[in-house]
Order: C-alpha cells, then sequence, then structure tokens
C-alpha cells in the first residue's frame, strides 16, 4: 500500500441527525475504506470516530477539506490524526488477545468507585475498548429506593496477569465501595445462557419458610437452635433438616396454605423472570426448602422445574417426616447436571443464583453462579455476586439494558 492513507477523524459537539451521513458520503464519494467507527451521545453531545483508509494520498486533501467545511457548517468539531501503517497493523494485532467484561452495578455509581475499578484493570495488563451504560440515565427526582440503580459494562481486553488476585481486589471494592462488580470472559457462552436455577429462600422469596412454619408451630427458638448449629458446622444440612422437620409435627396443613398464599417475591423476581422466558430461557427451583412453597412460585412464575423436599401430610397434619431424598447442596449440582442434559445445555450456558453455603456446589459448576446477598463467605466463593439490588440485577450482568427490556 505504498500510496494508501490511513487517517482518523475524530467529531464532536451537539448531536443533531446527518452528521454521520455528511462525513460517510464523503467518505464514500472518494471511495475511502472505513477500517473502524465509534460513536457516542451523552447528554445530546456527539463523539465520533471514524477511521479510514484512502488508496490514493492525492485524495486526502480533497476528504480533509470537504469534511472540515461540512462539519464548520453542521457547526460541530472535527480532529484529523494521520495513523501510521506499521501503528495500525500492530494495533490490529492486539485485537487477538482475550476479552472480558467488567460490570459495574450498584444504587449509583461514583467517580471514585470507578476510578478505583478501572486503576485496578490496567494494573492487570487489560485495556479498555469501550464503556457502556446499561441502566437508564438516573432521574434526580426519583424516592423509590428499589427504583434506583445504575449498571456501567466495561469492554476490556489483553493478557490477565493474576485472575485471583483480580478477583480479591473486586471482592474488596464490593465491601468498602457498596457495588457489585462482575468478571466475565467476553465469549459465546455468555450470550447465549439458556438455563437459569434458583434457590428459593431468601433467593426467589425474602423468607426462611422452615421459620415461619417453626414459628407458627411454636418451634421457632428451638428451630433456629438447630439452624445455628448447623452454620457453625457442628452437624451437615441433611442432619439439621431432619431435626428441624421433625419439631413441625402436628403443624396444620392449613398454616402452609397460609403462607404459600403470602409468600413475599423477592425485589426484582418478576422483572427478572418475565423477561428471561420472554427470550426462551428454562427456569428451575432448586431448594433445599419444600415443594408445597416451590409449587406456589411454579404457578405464579411459569417455572419448568421444582425440585425440593417433600413434607408427609397425613390426615392435614404434618407427620414431622419427609418423603424421598434432602436437596443439599450436592444434591442441587446434580440436578442442575441433569436439567441441562435434559434440555441440551451446556454446563457454561447456565445460571445459578443462591444465598446460602449449600448452593455454592450449584453456583461453582454454573457457567455462571451468581451469590445474592449472600454472606461474606458465601461470596468469598462464588464466582460472581449481587448485594446492592434486586435479582433483576442479573440481567445486567448478561448485558441487558434498560432501554432494551423496559
Amino acid at each position: 500500500m505504498p500510496n494508501s492513507e490511513i487517517i482518523l477523524i475524530n467529531i464532536s459537539g451537539d448531536d443533531k441527525p446527518g452528521v454521520t451521513t455528511a462525513v460517510t458520503g464523503i467518505l464514500g464519494k472518494y471511495n475511502a475504506t472505513i477500517l473502524d467507527i465509534g460513536q457516542a451521545d451523552i447528554h445530546h453531545t456527539l463523539s465520533l470516530g471514524i477511521l479510514f483508509k484512502v488508496s490514493n494520498q492525492s485524495d486526502s486533501g480533497n476528504i480533509l477539506k470537504e469534511v472540515l467545511f461540512k462539519c464548520s457548517e453542521l457547526n460541530v468539531n472535527v480532529r484529523f490524526t494521520p495513523v501510521n501503517i506499521n501503528e495500525y497493523d500492530n494495533w490490529v494485532g492486539r485485537q487477538g488477545k482475550s476479552r472480558y467484561i467488567v460490570t459495574i452495578l450498584g444504587k449509583v455509581i461514583t467517580a471514585k468507585q470507578l476510578s478505583m475499578v478501572t486503576k485496578t484493570v490496567s494494573e492487570q495488563n487489560l485495556n479498555i475498548d469501550s464503556i457502556i451504560r446499561l441502566t437508564g440515565r438516573p432521574s434526580l427526582e426519583i424516592n423509590d429506593e428499589n427504583a434506583i440503580r445504575s449498571c456501567i459494562e466495561l469492554s476490556v481486553r489483553g493478557t490477565l496477569l493474576d485472575k485471583n488476585a483480580l478477583s480479591a481486589q473486586f471482592m474488596e471494592y464490593t465491601s468498602e465501595l457498596g457495588i457489585d462488580i462482575s468478571f466475565q470472559k467476553d465469549d459465546m457462552y455468555r450470550r447465549s445462557r439458556r438455563l437459569i436455577c434458583f434457590d428459593m429462600d431468601s433467593t426467589l422469596i425474602k423468607t426462611e419458610v422452615i421459620d415461619e412454619l417453626a414459628d407458627r408451630a411454636g418451634v421457632g427458638e428451638q428451630v433456629r437452635e438447630i439452624t445455628e448449629s448447623a452454620m457453625r458446622g457442628e452437624i451437615d444440612f441433611s442432619e439439621s433438616f431432619r431435626r428441624r422437620v421433625a419439631l413441625l409435627k402436628g403443624l396444620d396443613e392449613k398454616v402452609l396454605v397460609e403462607i404459600a398464599q403470602n409468600l413475599p417475591i423477592m425485589e426484582g423476581a418478576e422483572r427478572l423472570i418475565s423477561i428471561l422466558k420472554k427470550i426462551g430461557f428454562k427456569v428451575a427451583i432448586l431448594s433445599g426448602g419444600f415443594t408445597y412453597f416451590g409449587n406456589a412460585l411454579k404457578k405464579l412464575f411459569d417455572v419448568d422445574y421444582v425440585y425440593a423436599n417433600e413434607l408427609e401430610i397425613v390426615d392435614g397434619k404434618l407427620t414431622g417426616n419427609y418423603i424421598g431424598d434432602i436437596v443439599d447442596g450436592k444434591r442441587k449440582a446434580e440436578l442442575l447436571r441433569l436439567i441441562a442434559q435434559v434440555e441440551k445445555i451446556d454446563l457454561e450456558q447456565v445460571i445459578a443464583v443462591g444465598d446460602g453455603a449449600n448452593d455454592l456446589p450449584m453456583l461453582n459448576i454454573a457457567g455462571l453462579g451468581i451469590a445474592f446477598h449472600a454472606k461474606p463467605k458465601v461470596k468469598a466463593n462464588a464466582q460472581q455476586s449481587i448485594s446492592t439490588i434486586g435479582l433483576d440485577g442479573v440481567l445486567y450482568f448478561l448485558g441487558f439494558r434498560d432501554i432494551h427490556i423496559d
């Protein structure tokens, strides 16, 4: 390409119709080849970049002159930068490096938060290619706490130096700065998730049903003591489950009906599931809780699969026993694998969401495992976490934008 020339055009100013059409029309007149193009609009202000190659250097002067006149006519600013061909070739060569997506999610995102995240990205030898906002522009007058959220997505590229160090730093920021940070490889699986598996208690609903049942049976204190013993590692989940269910003996089935009719749904659950169902997702509930309540949610959300523990009921009363195998952490992971096989879905296409330690096995085998409003130890051992907003935060980790889904 001895006579060819590469030039970068940067245009900025008030956004208005026709700028891109006018400039590309001039380039087309001289048979220029567009090598790269990008455009953004921030508060009615245009930022447009076009990298083009012209085969005949004698045409470049005419192109620059006509673009300059047109930009003056449109009252926008323009800057021209010649690009060395070797420099361009080196830049193209770097495009083969791994790409990642960093998602920053919170009620609001401050300059300090963004600065610290991007500093960590830079220290890991990653370069930011683009930054986009996934949430709508925030209103200054919204008083509804649940309606306030902000999400920014960074597309980065490079050779990652130390993923463990990056994850540890991001985990520290989530505690210090009150934001959620997701780091994912930007590959075909991120854009082709097809199955989402939820824990139920304290994930899809805001309560632990067994605690409510225990309170109604007058054994709330004893059940909570067993739960705390299990959390301390003194007994395993299965043993704690048997002891707690035994204490519910004699409870009237009418209590289950009442609780099932008044389950407190987690913020963002309806929005998340309705969107995912519309685009063809399969939805599963894999719970250490009870099928009685999982089936109520199945009807509410059109859930495809429910696996939980079945309480034995005789003559309208709980017997203190259960039917079938206990759904513990290991069983949840097995069920996730089974559903993926039945649906002919790769594990990388599966999302798992839960809050407890018994959710970690399924969170860690899913392509995207998310600890939701979980304790620090659970968050530290999960791939991703959400603690700042409701369940619909999962949509932003998938790259959805408010403008497309609301």
